[in-house]
């Protein structure tokens, strides 16, 4: 007869039984709403190990408590970050910018507007953010004279920490248009070779901020544009439903949702209008 899982100490192996990983799903859907399927239980097991580890726990049941008794949310980021890949680039995804360069700014310019407001959901450690602001100040124009605005947010404390200091080593900054990572970036050398650093004027427009998706938000919006990029992938569609909705309420009319190239809003109900696949319009 088959035995059930059971709970063993470390490190030997973390063993999960059905109950706790039920139990483990729901608290990191209940509060990150990342959805865990089954086949995702060797992966908790793996990466939440070495936490338990470091706290000296000894069952997934005691690491649940800590998560879910710490009202500061700093064990759940931890959590997070072991169960989530924060894997990003500067213009990863490039077509994203290129449709915005060619199309929105544009748009922008010819209705005469005077301020640009986006939202990168999910910044990770802010190759993202900062690359909008290089490419958005880099081809208007006319950018001086408008003020450009980028909310930058992610739940993890870690990788905003990361971006905030806008620091970045040579690999990681090669796939920035060389004229933009002239004008953008500074170069300084550091005991572990040479930096670049993002530039004040890139700096200035964006705003870092921690937000879980799956709570209240504080800004009222609108925004001409959000990017949303390989963070659904975590969601189920009822989630991923309710995070559309909520990003339709702010964006302003005409205004465009960029999703990730391995996401679609195929299977959720929505009112955006198909632009192209991972692009999508608010009527």
């Amino acid at each position: 007869m088959k035995q059930p899982h059971t709970e063993s100490t470390l490190p030997a192996g973390l063993k999960i039984s059905d109950a706790e990983f039920q139990k483990a799903a729901e608290l990191v859907k209940s509060l990150a709403g990342i959805h865990l399927t089954d086949g995702k239980r060797e992966l908790v097991s793996a990466r939440l190990a070495k936490r338990l580890r470091t706290l000296n726990l000894t069952t997934l049941s005691q690491y649940l408590d800590v998560v879910r008794e710490d009202k500061t949310q700093d064990e759940l980021v931890m959590m997070l970050d072991a169960l989530t890949t924060n894997l990003t680039s500067f213009w990863r995804e490039s077509d994203h910018f290129d449709y915005l360069v060619e199309k929105l700014l544009p748009k922008y310019e010819a209705g005469g507007q005077r301020e640009i407001r986006g939202w990168s959901a999910g910044c990770s450690t802010g190759e993202e953010p900062y690359g909008l602001a290089m490419l958005i100040l880099g081809n208007l124009k006319n950018a001086r004279a408008t003020s450009l605005r980028i909310l930058a947010t992610d739940l993890s404390t870690r990788v905003l920490d990361t971006a905030k200091r806008g620091k970045y080593g040579e690999e990681r900054v090669k796939n920035i248009p060389p004229n933009l990572l002239k004008k953008y970036m500074t170069v300084e050398k550091s005991p572990t070779g040479t930096l670049y650093s993002v530039a004040p004027e890139a700096r200035a427009a964006i705003s870092f901020g921690r937000l879980n998706l799956m709570e209240s938000w504080p800004m009222s919006g609108p925004f001409d544009f959000i990017f949303c990029r390989n963070v659904m992938i975590y969601f189920d569609k009822p989630t991923q439903k309710t995070l559309v909705e909520r990003f339709g309420k702010l964006l302003r009319s005409g205004g465009t949702l960029f999703v990730g190239h391995s996401e679609s809003l195929a299977g959720v109900q929505h009112d955006f209008k198909y632009v192209r696949p991972t692009i999508y319009e608010k009527p």
